[in-house]
């Protein structure tokens, strides 16, 4: 008997642009596709907790592809994002706007939330994941070094934990590590496992 027999009679299909979210989703060791990509509008409302953005997105995300969604499909969807100092920091801009966020990162712990959902036609299931994680002081040219070499532009935050540096320049985490790399990956397969 496999993982996760609970959903042979599902196809999972995986709605993200990340290829750190498929390689993470790939090491629960389950078959899955990815869904074909979608614009999705990427705003939240301006009085919605920070807390709860992840999520909400996550479930925006979802609706984006739910109402296609075949009887034996099972749709994932997820959102990150870096909480400092009580702000939602995105994906940076451009390489300035990036060397700003890792300024601001840098000497502080900030939070990483991320939001999934889980969906069929007739069932869903949404949660967050939140890790906290606490950055050493990082020299102004190691933060340009970092930008120029990794182009973090893709990332919430403008860093991959699972880079450069995360090696050098995380001092301390609190939570979930691949939940800051994008999907928390315990709650998810506990959450499939009671699908």
């Amino acid at each position: 008997m496999g993982v996760l027999e609970n959903l042979r009679s599902y196809k999972i299909l995986l709605a993200s642009a990340s290829p750190r979210r498929r390689e993470l989703l790939s090491r629960l060791a389950i078959d899955f596709e990815v869904a074909p990509g979608r614009e999705v509008d990427e705003s939240y409302p301006e009085d919605l907790p920070v807390e709860q953005v992840a999520q909400y997105l996550s479930k925006k995300k979802a609706d984006a592809y739910r109402k296609d969604l075949a009887q034996d499909e099972l749709l994932i969807t997820a959102d990150t994002v870096v909480i400092n100092q009580g702000k939602v920091l995105g994906k940076p801009l451009n390489p300035a706007e990036a060397s700003d966020m890792l300024r601001a990162l840098s000497g502080h712990c900030h939070h990483v939330i991320t939001g999934v959902s889980i969906s069929s036609i007739d069932r869903q299931v949404s949660f967050s994941v939140e890790t906290e994680v606490e950055f050493a002081v990082i020299e102004n040219d190691e933060i340009e070094f970092y930008v120029n070499q990794f182009k973090p532009m893709d990332k919430a935050g403008a860093y991959g934990i699972q880079e450069w540096i995360g090696c050098m320049g995380v001092r301390a985490i609190n939570g979930s590590f691949y939940n800051v790399m994008g999907l928390p990956l315990h709650r998810l397969y506990t959450e499939l496992k009671n699908w």
